[in-house]
């Protein structure tokens, strides 16, 4: 009986420790064009995998050289995607079609150009 103890450990040990997904930091550079809204108050990101959430904007920054909005993310992740929506003053783009969704390579970072409102 104690034999089947201690196959049985070492068998739960073994499926536990393999079950373990690795993870990486993969960071994206999300850069975003917003045609034809004035008066743009604010611009972020949302999306599943932190430091980005469903419930709060990650500010992007105008970069004035290209009129372009920016944001690096780092994310530590064992997944191969992202998902994400940009909102501009409190507006989600996409409101009724499906989020965006970033593939990661093995590159550690990933430049991801967008146009608000617009699929790719």
């Amino acid at each position: 009986m104690k034999k089947l103890y201690k196959y049985t450990a070492i068998i739960s040990i073994v499926l536990l420790c393999s079950c373990v997904q690795k993870s990486y930091n993969k960071t994206v550079l999300y850069t975003l064009k917003v045609n034809n809204i004035k008066d743009i108050k604010s611009v972020g990101i949302r999306g599943n995998d932190k430091p980005l959430t469903w419930n709060t904007d990650y500010p992007l920054t105008l970069d004035k050289k290209d009129g372009l909005y920016r944001a690096y993310v780092t994310t530590k992740t064992g997944y191969l995607s992202t998902e994400c929506k940009f909102v501009v003053n409190g507006e989600f783009e996409f409101a009724e079609k499906p989020n965006r969704k970033i593939m990661f390579n093995n590159n550690d970072t990933i430049v991801y150009h967008a146009v608000f409102n617009q699929e790719k």
